[in-house]
Order: structure tokens, then C-alpha cells, then sequence
């Protein structure tokens, strides 16, 4: 997996701007993000204007600002909603710096595991260390290369108990993996308990491939060509099959379209699509 400490901020770096917005024009609300960022990264949000931050990622990127910030916005409503006693611990599978656990009060109840590249995990517990002055007691931090470790064996060595249902978060990962490291973490997913639930993202297949581009030629040739770390994607029309191959029944498959109807209609904003990525969230049978 390529995915670095680093490249991790971006959406986080997003939401941050996002708090500039009005609460009634807000895609999401997080008092957090800001603050976890490192100072650097603070310091130059500072410097440039909310309205032309957000021109210029659209003009290089068209619809990511609306696609990160709707499906942060959805998870957040999924796992809240699962809190409540559908689930009895989480798992975010390549968590960055994330700030669901500490901000949303549902989890506080919840022993939570955040786990991500050993890079990340470290970035991660100091900026807490520094903004929370510790990592608090319901979050468990776990390092692993999702290429090469067993996400089971990593997370049981970090005090997961498998047998509890869980809610399931692997958001903005699949596409760095390679197809052996996204099966792995299914095979470890297909052994969780019945009634867990799965949320997660994945870029389309064709674009991966470089067959069909829609509007996003930047991103294929920084990400996928020159960069080569977008590396594995799906089809739509297989998401369900490749689900029920692991045990889990898909509840809800989604595009940008989808979620902005959702979240963005109503704030009066306008944003671009972003149609190479989609969301599913799912549940183990």
C-alpha cells in the first residue's frame, strides 16, 4: 500500500474548511479538524480565502470537495445510527486522521480500533498527544501494511475480539490496495459476526483501467499512471456478487448524485459530481 502519513491530510484538510462555511450551509460539522491538523498545514489554510481554497481543489479535482465531504457526511450517519445498538465495537480500516472517534458521542461507549499504515498510526498519536493530551481510553491505535499483514491476526494482537458485531469503516482505501491486499481484508471481513456492518468506498473499475476518463484526466495521470498508486477498482454492476462471495448483503449503493441530493441540496451550494466514486454500505449475514 502507497497511501502515506502525508497524502492522508487532504481530507481532513477539507473538512476544516468546510467549519468557515455557515452551520446551515455545512456539509459537515467537525470542531476537531482543525486542530488536528499540524500546525504547518493550519498555517496555510490560514493564507488563502474558504471560497477560493474551494475553487481551486474543484478547478484541479471537479467534484471532490462535494464527494469527500458527502461521504464523510454518510458514514457519520450509518455508524451513529449503528451505535445505537446494532453494533458493539468499530474498526476503521485505514483510519488517517480521522476524527469520528473523539467527536461523535455514540462512539465514546464503544471501544474503537483505528488502524493504518505504521507511518500514519504514529502521525496520528502524536497530533492527539498534542491536541488531546492523550489518546483516550475507547481508541485503540493499530499499525499494519494492509499488503502484507493479516488485519485478523494484527487486530486480535491489539485486544479486537472477533466475536463482537462490528461496524466496519474503509473509506477512500480499496484503490491503493492491490486486488490480493483488498481480498485479504475480505477474507478477514468474511469472518465477522452476523449483523456487523461495512462501510466503504471503491473507485470505478473502467476508470482504473484508463477506459473511460469522465472528466477526470488529472486524476488519472497523476494517480493511477504516474504515481500508479490507484491501483484496483470495481464495477458497479459486481459490487453486490463480490459482497455475497464474503457473506455480507448489500443495504445501500450510492453515488455522488445520490448523496448530494442528500447533503449538499439542501445547503443552496452547487458542486460538482464526482463520478468515479461510489459508496456501499453493507451488512454481514
Amino acid at each position: 500500500m502507497v497511501k502515506t502519513a502525508a497524502t492522508g491530510y487532504s481530507p481532513t484538510v477539507m473538512v476544516a474548511i468546510e467549519q468557515r462555511f455557515p452551520e446551515s450551509t455545512r456539509i459537515i460539522s467537525d470542531d476537531l479538524a482543525a486542530r488536528i491538523l499540524p500546525a504547518a498545514t493550519r498555517l496555510r489554510m490560514l493564507l488563502w480565502p474558504r471560497d477560493l481554497m474551494v475553487r481551486i481543489t474543484e478547478k484541479k479535482v471537479p467534484g471532490v470537495w462535494g464527494g469527500i465531504l458527502c461521504r464523510k457526511r454518510y458514514i457519520d450517519y450509518r455508524l451513529a445510527e449503528a451505535a445505537g445498538g446494532q453494533v458493539e465495537t468499530v474498526v476503521n480500516l485505514g483510519a488517517g486522521i480521522d476524527t469520528r472517534a473523539y467527536r461523535l458521542p455514540a462512539l465514546a461507549r464503544l471501544p474503537v480500533f483505528e488502524v493504518d499504515l505504521p507511518e500514519n498510526i504514529n502521525a496520528k498519536r502524536s497530533r492527539l498527544m498534542k491536541v488531546l493530551g492523550e489518546v483516550p481510553a475507547h481508541v485503540t491505535l493499530v499499525p499494519i501494511d494492509f499488503d502484507r499483514e493479516d488485519p485478523g491476526a494484527v487486530l486480535a494482537s491489539n485486544g479486537y475480539a472477533a466475536e463482537m458485531r462490528t461496524f466496519f469503516i474503509w473509506e477512500g482505501v480499496t484503490q491503493y490496495l492491490t486486488e490480493e491486499g483488498v481480498r485479504a481484508t475480505m477474507d478477514f471481513l468474511a469472518k465477522a459476526p452476523a449483523g456487523s456492518r461495512l462501510a466503504f468506498t471503491y473507485i470505478r473499475k473502467d476508470f482504473v483501467d484508463g477506459e473511460v476518463f469522465y472528466g477526470h484526466e488529472y486524476i488519472y495521470k497523476t494517480l493511477v499512471l504516474k504515481g500508479k498508486n490507484w491501483r484496483f477498482g470495481m464495477d458497479p454492476e459486481n459490487v453486490a456478487d463480490f459482497l455475497s462471495g464474503y457473506g455480507w448483503r448489500v443495504l445501500e449503493h450510492l453515488g455522488f448524485d445520490e448523496l448530494a441530493e442528500r447533503y449538499v441540496k439542501p445547503t443552496g451550494r452547487k458542486l460538482l459530481s464526482m463520478p468515479i466514486e461510489r459508496m456501499v454500505y453493507a451488512e454481514k449475514l
